[in-house]
């Protein structure tokens, strides 16, 4: 028989959004032209958007609801909605339709082997899934639909959901004409990730934009979870350059909070169970999947970009089958706010090289009082949780357990609740800002968040109840993807920079460039750094990494037997719990924490220092009492080079060469350099070349491409050094100056002491001296030199001085890149003496 309302997947394209909705337009095009790509997609049809309209004319509905949603206002929506949705479902499927889909149900069904398979049915609205319509998901979705009778019900009851109040405003929002939007329907065949594990897919990060990775949210169970924000899920990232090269990219795993899972029950039902304690603790998919998923997600983005002519950002919904352990792509569609704001970029960047918005807190003190002009202001740290939108705001909490349409907010409340939906979306849009409980960076909240741009921290445990009602709070999502709660009103300050061009910095003695470098420590700044004009990472301190990302002593992770303390031993067994091999932990937490720096930069050069802890910030770590010495100055006690060889250490620094073989040789990210802090003499710099060569990190001499080959740098912070430059030439690629402890050392002055803190001067005329000797020396013997302390960051005429006197780089903070440029800007391209 001809079906005049079905449309089987493979019937349709990207042509017929029109016919059958964005959804199912977009699975249509990937049956048809991604299958030979690799790209499995669950078969099913589409009940078109005609069948809609046969709907409402069979039950004389039309003139009906148009009456109903007619002069709609925030007041009424609920009513409107209610009565809009209760007509619709007081119909009946017309007969020629319900046999039309009854068909269309066997024949999918045999298509399987099965007599009545499984199905999900989901809504494709007319408008859905289109650039200026980013709020998908304003419909409802059904799953484990089995049988007629439960797919017929299901057909009409999504049908009806057309007319949500949450689809009802939206539409009123983008001023869509409600009898021009049509609803198709979805009917797809259900993959068994209740046996194994879901989740959704973007092909770019959703906080900062950054295009060159693909972002991975994964549970146990149904997608919905992760969709619905239930849960907190698993987080992925992968390097799409170098995966293209056949490498294994995974620069990010972190583990999320994944107390239940949405699974099916008796008949078909669909469930929430509770996740057994120790597959928490575990990554819901392993590596194998976390990098197909990625290499699926790129064929489908190159495949729309090519579709549209332009980069085109994928948001992707995927699967894995507990049953065939295949991976199944379930819905993809164009990723439209970021989509959005790289097109209105390229026309602002028409007019400017470069706009930034900067939010920073005045307060840079945290749990301590400061007087910024003149008032007192404590932070303290109430919560954390996963940050969204680079901003800050205070205002009063506001929590809220549920959502109900009675309930209104005030313009300077800040939402609190376990979880929002589509519903919550007109409280949203009066918030100042949003947290949850649960949730990762695409569910709900975050994404509505970015919509509306507004902060929001999501997966912040037991938020509902560590905050009062009615407190006066701060947020801050501006410190990279961990987002900060602070009690009470912390000013902060917001500063927008415009560069009409990227000056170009000139010596006057060398009349070469100067290039502009970054000093990073924490990763998750990392993406955003990176759109900073500047050639690449003068230095990646890995101590951060260390004390934030790993918090365990490496020691007491090569050495339990040592630790007797059952509370260090329970928190060591929290922190690594994913991991058996604990040692295999520290070399992934570091290589994939110094990878995504690499990976934010690539192909730029980013230079990682070696660890520079003194015994005491060891001490400081998880375990560390156990391994470290009181020392009564560790400023200049065992540090640096020293460590390395010292006999009692040298694990530690076997450890860090093996994660930097991770980042170089299985993620492919040779822009990786490294450099050797605090080398007291040249046999220290002599054995610790030798350790590295013992574990495969060796300088090629005979290839200056540092993409192919490695280059060992070495830090000119001692006075020695200087005087010795000549002979350390010989052992190194190239030499960065860190004024800190230059400084302290040439004048004597210990810059953790606060009694003599007004001496520590870096631009007092003997370390001056020392800065244009060194410059000398390098160049003499034609090896680079830079400086990444942090003198240029904090004084602009030590920045001239050292581009006067020819310094081949200067690394400065990423919040004064913009400023320093500027500056020079509005100085002159070109610096003088």
């Amino acid at each position: 028989m001809k079906l005049q309302y079905i449309k089987f997947f493979e019937e349709i394209d990207l042509n017929d959004i029109a016919l059958v909705g964005g959804k199912n337009a977009s699975l249509g095009y990937m049956i048809t032209h991604l299958s030979t790509l690799g790209i499995t997609v669950p078969h099913g049809f589409a009940i078109t958007a005609d069948a809609y309209w046969h709907y409402l004319n069979h039950n004389a509905l039309t003139e009906k609801l148009r009456q109903c949603l007619h002069n709609i206002d925030p007041e009424t929506v609920h009513h409107v909605g209610h009565t809009a949705r209760t007509l619709v479902l007081s119909g009946a499927i017309p007969d020629d339709l319900a046999r039309e889909i009854i068909n269309a149900y066997h024949l999918l069904s045999q298509r399987y082997g099965e007599q009545e398979s499984m199905v999900a049915v989901r809504s494709s609205a007319t408008a859905e899934d289109l650039p200026t319509a980013s709020f998908a998901g304003q419909q409802d979705t059904f799953l484990g639909v089995a049988g007629i009778d439960h797919l017929l019900d299901s057909v009409r009851r999504c049908i009806a959901s057309l007319f949500t109040d949450r689809a009802i405003t939206y539409r009123e929002q983008k001023q869509f004409d409600h009898f021009k939007v049509a609803l198709s329907v979805g009917v797809q065949k259900m993959i068994r990730a209740d046996l194994a594990s879901a989740g959704v897919a973007f092909s770019l990060d959703t906080e900062s934009g950054f295009k060159d990775v693909v972002m991975i949210e994964s549970s146990y169970g149904l997608g919905e979870s992760v969709v619905q924000g239930t849960i907190t899920p698993d987080l992925f990232l992968v390097h799409k350059p170098t995966l293209a090269c056949g490498y294994a990219p995974i620069i990010k795993k972190q583990l999320g909070v994944k107390k239940t899972a949405i699974v099916y029950g008796p008949d078909y039902s669909v469930i929430t169970t509770p996740v057994p304690p120790e597959k928490q603790l575990k990554f819901s998919i392993p590596d194998d999947t976390i990098l197909n998923i990625a290499r699926a997600v790129i064929t489908i983005e190159n495949a729309y970009s090519q579709q549209a002519e332009k980069w085109t950002p994928m948001d992707i919904e995927w699967a894995t089958d507990g049953i065939d352990n295949k991976l199944y792509i379930i819905q993809a569609r164009p990723e439209t706010i970021h989509g959005a704001i790289r097109d209105a970029q390229d026309k602002a960047h028409k007019k400017h090289a470069y706009i930034a918005t900067i939010y920073s807190l005045t307060n840079t003190q945290t749990n301590s009082t400061q007087t910024d002009m003149g008032i007192s202001h404590k932070r303290t740290i109430i919560a954390t949780g996963q940050s969204i939108g680079a901003r800050i705001t205070s205002g009063t909490a506001r929590i809220i357990a549920e959502y109900n349409p009675a309930i209104t907010i005030q313009q300077n409340d800040i939402i609190i609740t376990e979880m929002t939906n589509p519903d919550w979306l007109p409280l949203m849009k009066q918030a100042r800002g949003i947290i949850t409980e649960y949730g990762g960076r695409t569910c709900h909240a975050a994404i509505v968040s970015r919509e509306l741009e507004i902060p929001a921290i999501v997966g912040v445990q037991n938020a509902c109840t560590c905050i009062q009602d009615g407190q006066e709070i701060t947020l801050d999502c501006s410190q990279g993807s961990q987002g900060y709660i602070y009690a009470g009103r912390i000013p902060y300050t917001t500063h927008t920079y415009t560069l009409d061009t990227v000056p170009q910095i000139i010596s006057p003695k060398t009349s070469k460039s100067v290039d502009l470098l970054i000093t990073i420590a924490d990763p998750d700044k990392a993406f955003t750094a990176s759109s900073l004009p500047t050639s690449g990472v003068g230095l990646a301190r890995i101590e951060f990494i260390i004390a934030h990302a790993i918090q365990v002593h490496p020691l007491a992770l090569l050495h339990p037997e040592r630790i007797t303390d059952h509370k260090t031993q329970t928190a060591i067994e929290k922190i690594t719990a994913a991991y058996t091999d604990k040692k295999q932990f520290y070399i992934e937490a570091l290589g994939r924490s110094i990878g995504l720096i690499a990976a934010a930069f690539y192909p730029r050069q980013v230079l990682v220092r070696f660890s520079d802890f003194k015994t005491s910030e060891y001490r400081d770590l998880i375990g560390g009492s156990y391994f470290e010495p009181r020392e009564d100055n560790p400023m200049l006690g065992l540090r640096g080079a020293a460590r390395y060889a010292n006999p009692d250490y040298q694990e530690i620094f076997q450890l860090e060469c093996e994660a930097i073989n991770l980042v170089r040789t299985v993620m492919g990210l040779t822009n990786v350099a490294v450099m050797v802090p605090f080398v007291r003499s040249i046999g220290e710099a002599k054995s610790t070349l030798a350790l590295m060569k013992k574990q495969g990190l060796t300088r090629n001499t005979n290839n200056n491409n540092y993409r192919n080959s490695l280059r060992i740098y070495m830090m000119v912070e001692i006075p020695s050094n200087i005087l010795m430059l000549e002979q350390y030439c010989s052992l190194f690629d190239g030499f960065s100056i860190g004024s800190n402890d230059l400084t302290q050392l040439v004048l004597g002055v210990d810059r953790d002491s606060s009694l003599v803190a007004p001496l520590f001067n870096e631009q007092d005329q003997s370390v001056l001296t020392m800065l244009s000797w060194a410059i000398e020396k390098a160049h003499r013997a034609n090896k680079p030199i830079g400086i990444c302390g942090q003198g240029p960051s904090d004084y602009p005429k030590l920045a001239t001085f050292l581009i006067n006197h020819g310094i081949d780089s200067l690394s400065l903070n990423s919040d004064t890149i913009i400023p320093f440029l500027v500056r020079t800007q509005k100085e002159n391209t070109q610096l003088s003496p």
